[in-house]
């Protein structure tokens, strides 16, 4: 049964960022999510909380790249939290970001209890599956995170798709938690690092659709993962260098990712090592425009359903911004959410 967003709510968050992308976590006043398991209970949100992601990720509260996570009870064994990510179209299967913030939430709050030094490990289950975060630890502050998702292959390469106002145009689909489209920006005539953000992420949202309307998205496991989330646009920079290489994602409507993406990451990892552009255990650099850094690494070849996998490790830091309540007053239509494009 759908919870009501009156003028009697109030939900109260902890504001956090990783490489300048918002993570929004919500820490009480939220309705009572049903459901046994994650997958319930994101479909369960999305048919009777919908109101309140818009209540939250939307203007006048939030913003159209904004991006939130609500903390459920895991089903998963071991796993210490649950975590549902939402954002402005809807509900995402996996967030690196948001699991960077994380790993030092969990722990800040007494979820995690009784941390050690050097390094206190985390378990997050989310809908891809479970991530284990690694949180540096000492003199009772938690630092860096480098976490390592579910397994990352290549889906498809190679794949040509007629884009409108491109024509015919090259990706390759790598899995990382999420499905993503991945191509060199300026095949789209395009710089990375200078072109507008604007003029970016409206080609990457044409290249999205087009793949979404070209291309058949299978998951090993599950039909709920089988969908593209976003395009990936990259300086096309593959080969191992000392040098960081830049991604810029573009995904759900148009929502720019600030961060170098973590799923997006551990995605282009995967691309990298099947076309051989890196070995097991080299590290790589990847940026964003606002200048943040991952590190990332594929760590061992695993098989995921039909696939040959990497394992993939991906650090960086989240940093505290604030904490929020959130209300609405009576007969605010406007306050109960919009965006602007």
């Amino acid at each position: 049964m759908a919870a009501s967003l009156n003028a009697s709510v109030s939900i109260q968050t902890t504001e956090m960022h990783t490489g300048g992308e918002p993570v929004r976590i919500i820490e009480s006043g939220y309705p009572t999510v049903e459901g046994k398991t994650i997958f319930d209970k994101r479909r369960y949100i999305r048919e009777h909380f919908d109101d309140f992601r818009k209540f939250l990720m939307f203007e006048p509260r939030g913003h159209y790249d904004m991006y939130g996570v609500l903390l459920v009870p895991p089903d998963m064994p071991g796993a210490d939290a649950a975590a549902i990510f939402m954002h402005n179209e809807g509900y995402s299967t996996m967030c690196g970001h948001a699991v960077i913030s994380l790993g030092r939430y969990l722990i800040d709050n007494g979820i995690v209890k009784h941390p050690v030094s050097p390094e206190t490990i985390v378990t997050i289950q989310c809908p891809c599956g479970m991530v284990v975060a690694n949180t540096s630890y000492s003199d009772g502050r938690t630092g860096a995170v480098r976490f390592t998702s579910v397994p990352a292959f290549l889906f498809a390469q190679d794949v040509a798709v007629e884009v409108p106002g491109y024509g015919s145009v090259t990706v390759d689909i790598s899995y990382g938690g999420a499905f993503y489209a991945f191509l060199d920006a300026k095949h789209l005539g395009l710089n990375i690092n200078k072109s507008s953000v604007s003029d970016l992420a409206t080609a990457a949202d044409k290249v999205t659709d087009a793949v979404k309307s070209q291309v058949k998205i299978e998951h090993p496991e599950s039909d709920d993962l089988a969908f593209l989330y976003g395009t990936i646009l990259t300086d096309g920079a593959d080969d191992f260098s000392e040098n960081p290489t830049t991604n810029l994602c573009v995904f759900a409507d148009r929502q720019v990712d600030r961060s170098p993406c973590g799923s997006g990451t551990t995605a282009r990892v995967a691309l990298q090592y099947h076309r051989g552009h890196i070995k097991l255990g080299q590290a790589r650099k990847f940026s964003s425009r606002t200048g943040a850094i991952f590190t990332a690494k594929a760590e061992e070849e695993v098989t995921y359903g039909k696939f040959k996998a990497v394992r993939v490790e991906v650090s960086g830091k989240g940093h505290y911004s604030g904490k929020c309540t959130f209300t609405l007053d009576d007969e605010d239509a406007i306050g109960r959410g919009f965006l602007l494009k």
